[in-house]
């Protein structure tokens, strides 16, 4: 961070593109990260995510071409693209053989951000978010964004002008300073919705305190993300924010609250189930349900 509170210009942005329609929307989205943050634009492919109609990429006519050759042409014309569109961007094409959790993983790792799509082609086939796409959410350590591929933009390019962020604690220091980066990138507004862990989404067999003992925890933790996002604040004195209480579920709040955003950035709590890791509840329906895309940045324990 620079002591001016401006975003470091540095880093990566990394798309994963498998070929879908909703692939080349994540590429470009990815584009505009690239150009805000002045960095370099990775377009990653492999042969293994996708099974792109060669008929789309006017290759029909070629029916021996193998699928080796095929992922060069879709990785070729997304390189065409982006020369297009952001002459000044300098790309960078990898073509790999490997699956694509382990692949975006490892590339992404040392990026300043991943960029993946929803609805996608093989790998990336599910219901909103696809297999590959909750695996990555949920292994990630850098932060990832994903574009929701059923979502159709209606703003000119400046959009709404507003960055949404969802906390919960003081832990969520990464979150929240992520989102007034994003802020001073798109010279945008931040608002921020607060809600406790303890909130009307956690139900079912798990023992849950008094109604008291809830309120008490959630303002808590409430006060403690306040404080955070206040001494950001002193820090990017040029972000106007504006704060919420959330009372009722979280989720839905921010879902709704995602109609008039940009872009929502959420913190990304883990915790490990018998089937590996898991994304908690409220990550798992504003992934779904956004009307915008999704920045998840991973929080550590030291966080």
């Amino acid at each position: 961070m620079t002591r001016s509170g401006t975003p470091p210009q540095d880093g990566r942005v990394v798309v994963g593109l498998d070929g879908s329609d909703s692939a080349w929307l994540a590429l470009d989205r990815a584009v505009g990260e690239a150009q805000r943050r002045g960095s370099t634009l990775e377009i990653v492919h492999a042969w293994p995510w996708a099974q792109t109609d060669p008929a789309a990429l006017d290759v029909g006519a070629e029916p021996q071409r193998t699928p080796v050759e095929i992922a060069r042409t879709v990785l070729r014309l997304a390189v065409a693209q982006v020369a297009e569109k952001a002459p000044e961007l300098r790309v960078v094409p990898t073509l790999t053989a490997q699956d694509a959790v382990p692949e975006l993983l490892r590339i992404g790792a040392d990026a300043a951000l991943t960029v993946i799509g929803t609805r996608g082609l093989g790998g990336f086939t599910g219901l909103l978010l696809g297999s590959v796409g909750l695996r990555l959410a949920a292994h990630t350590t850098r932060p990832l964004l994903v574009v929701r591929g059923d979502i159709t933009p209606v703003l000119g390019p400046e959009g709404h002008g507003k960055v949404l962020a969802g906390l919960e604690t003081s832990a969520d220091r990464a979150a929240a300073r992520y989102a007034f980066e994003e802020a001073v990138r798109r010279t945008a507004r931040l608002r921020v919705l607060y809600a406790g862990t303890h909130s009307q989404l956690f139900r079912g067999d798990h023992t849950l305190p008094s109604r008291e003992g809830q309120t008490a925890r959630a303002e808590r933790e409430q006060e403690g993300a306040r404080r955070v996002v206040a001494a950001l604040g002193e820090r990017f004195p040029q972000v106007r924010v504006r704060e919420h209480l959330t009372r009722g579920a979280p989720a839905q709040a921010l879902v709704e609250a995602s109609r008039a955003a940009d872009v929502v950035v959420l913190p990304v709590h883990r915790h490990t189930a018998r089937l590996g890791m898991q994304l908690g509840p409220v990550t798992h329906a504003v992934l779904h349900h956004s009307h915008c895309p999704v920045v998840l940045v991973p929080i550590d324990g030291g966080e």
